[in-house]
């Protein structure tokens, strides 16, 4: 996230919010290099979405309003659609070369919106179709905030989501007090990513290259990193902060339903 210095868009997912067009890429094999590059990081990746979506189903049944913030290429969203099929998902981000491939990927089904908008825009809920949601869903974006700003989100996403309504971030949560675990667990986790890497897998930097090389894609990898830079520096607080800080702005009960060494799911409900 980062200001406003793109146009705030809301098309149908058969619209083009960054300029490039959803023609001439192979939009699933760009979706499924994305999860591979993201497999390289969470080998555990998938177990949080089927968490996350286990939950919505449970707190607010088959057929929700969801606002996939930060959806990036439409990760959760493909994934609450397969799951729950009369779902409707309002996607959200800044990025325009995620959104391309979201683009690509959901165009033509009418139960997909996207969204162009930045989180640290005060103004970024009037963007959105709708004025409430069943269920808020973020995964690996918000750690890209530092804590103020993250907190005054938590109290718009608390405005947004309806009263039984449930909103879930996965995301890095680190433990402070506990050092020698945290070492030792990255220390591991860390050695299989340089086995992997060994074995041909992608990171974060050489997907984004490749993305550069791509002609639908250039344009707006380039937009990208004007937008961003190669990465910000936000924080990681733990999960106990998130859910004292949910429950501050205005959600009745908050607490992990998932979590790994590193990662945690933190549900939050009204």
């Amino acid at each position: 996230m980062t200001d406003a210095r793109t146009t705030s868009t809301t098309t149908g997912a058969t619209g083009a919010t960054t300029g490039a067009t959803t023609t001439g890429a192979d939009w699933a094999a760009w979706q499924q290099s994305w999860d591979r590059q993201q497999e390289w990081y969470m080998t555990d990746r998938e177990d949080r979405f089927r968490i996350m979506l286990d939950m919505v189903e449970a707190l607010v049944g088959p057929a929700p309003r969801v606002l996939d913030l930060a959806c990036g290429t439409g990760t959760v969203t493909a994934r609450l659609l397969t799951r729950l099929p009369d779902a409707t998902s309002t996607g959200l981000d800044l990025d325009p070369a995620l959104l391309a491939i979201a683009e690509g990927t959901f165009a033509g089904d009418d139960r997909v919106t996207l969204v162009t908008a930045d989180l640290t825009d005060p103004d970024w809920t009037t963007k959105l179709p709708h004025p409430s949601y069943d269920a808020v869903l973020t995964a690996t974006a918000l750690h890209w905030l530092h804590s103020e700003p993250l907190a005054r989100l938590y109290g718009q996403v608390a405005e947004l989501v309806r009263d039984g309504g449930v909103f879930m971030n996965a995301d890095h949560m680190i433990d402070d007090t506990t050092p020698r675990i945290n070492a030792a667990e990255r220390a591991q986790r860390h050695a299989r990513m340089d086995q992997a890497k060994a074995d041909g897998a992608l990171d974060w930097a050489e997907w984004w290259q490749l993305a550069a090389q791509d002609p639908v894609l250039a344009g707006p990898t380039a937009r990208r990193f004007e937008i961003y830079g190669e990465h910000a520096d936000g924080d990681m607080p733990s999960a106990a902060w998130h859910a004292r800080v949910l429950r501050e702005k205005g959600f009745a009960e908050a607490r992990p339903v998932w979590r790994s060494p590193s990662d945690t799911l933190l549900l939050a409900l009204k």
